[in-house]
């Protein structure tokens, strides 16, 4: 069974609600009926002005039967939101009327509904860019308590078994925080290893990745001294799985080079969780992967919110949606 059929499996035996803010854009409506026909949602919230969405869901052949359409402008919500929001930002000068224009925006009131409690996952960005997702979800969301930042993940499923857990790996941070001082790193390990055991029901063995193994680099350049600097915090918060740094990635992921490289180690070669040194390092190792190795690359997804939402590309297809939504319902928990 593929990743993507086993989070559908467990997302439909959970039985979660999914807020899709985009209810207006036709890969979103029909995603969300194909969701709903699934079971891999128990409800199905879609944002916009109602007449919108029946019009691109006539255009599509598609039914809205047990879809609830809400359109922010005419929900009874709107003011109780608005007001929880400003009570949240009118310390950084926000004003009650700015409140409610923001409040108007889908991407924000669906992020209310999940900060609230009124949905238990929100999936958004087939319109959206990013940067207005990772907005809301830190604005209104919020991050997890005791973590100060959000990151992302991605689960990389390879035909070579041999490596990680059979072939598949959590990469992170592939696309949220571009350079990571040593405490983001931290927070980063821990989110990375969460995922890994939300996704993979399998124990983390975590390394943090450098050109360097071990100091085999010096102890100067500062790129190596962050990884290192990172896992000190990290043996410092006391964590409950297995991780080493700074490891090479042949080091990390061969017992035969750690073995030579580093035979201390209680990663052992086993990593199956990689913690990469910045965005460029890991957003070109999970491409070069996912090409080169012909691997299935799920994500990315969102980690470290104190609610659990995902950002699409904007690229993505139905399928792409379905799957993110599945993964995120699976990241709320069984209730």
């Amino acid at each position: 069974m593929s990743f993507s059929d086993k989070m559908k499996a467990k997302a439909k035996s959970f039985g979660n609600v999914l807020v899709l803010p985009e209810g207006e854009e036709v890969r979103t409506v029909t995603a969300a009926a194909k969701i709903l026909s699934e079971k891999i949602a128990s409800k199905v919230y879609l944002l916009g002005e109602k007449s919108k969405i029946e019009a691109v869901a006539k255009q599509a052949g598609v039914s809205l039967d047990g879809l609830d359409l809400v359109d922010p402008e005419k929900s009874d919500l709107l003011d109780s939101f608005s007001k929880a929001y400003y009570e949240k930002r009118k310390a950084k000068g926000m004003t009650e009327e700015e409140a409610k224009s923001d409040m108007l925006k889908t991407v924000n009131f669906a992020a209310m509904m999940l900060a609230q409690g009124k949905v238990d996952a929100m999936v958004a960005g087939a319109l959206h860019t990013t940067a207005d997702v990772l907005r809301a979800g830190l604005k209104i969301v919020g991050t997890k308590a005791g973590v100060k930042t959000a990151s992302s993940c991605f689960l990389m499923e390879t035909p070579v078994r041999e490596y990680g857990k059979d072939g598949v790996f959590i990469f992170s941070d592939c696309s949220v925080v571009p350079t990571p001082s040593a405490e983001q790193l931290a927070d980063i390990v821990f989110q990375a290893a969460e995922s890994f055991r939300t996704f993979v029901e399998a124990e983390p063995v975590v390394a943090l990745l450098s050109y360097s193994t071990k100091g085999s680099g010096g102890d100067k350049d500062e790129n190596i001294l962050r990884v290192r600097e990172a896992t000190k915090l990290v043996l410092e918060r006391k964590p409950d799985f297995i991780f080493d740094g700074e490891l090479q990635t042949d080091a990390a992921i061969v017992p035969s080079v750690m073995q030579k490289k580093a035979p201390a180690s209680e990663v052992k070669g086993r990593a199956n969780t990689l913690i990469f040194p910045d965005l460029g390092s890991g957003n070109i190792g999970y491409k070069l992967v996912q090409r080169l190795a012909k691997a299935e690359a799920y994500g990315p997804f969102l980690q470290g919110f104190a609610r659990p939402l995902s950002d699409l590309s904007r690229g993505c297809s139905v399928d792409d949606i379905v799957t993110t939504a599945a993964v995120t319902l699976v990241q709320a928990g069984k209730k």
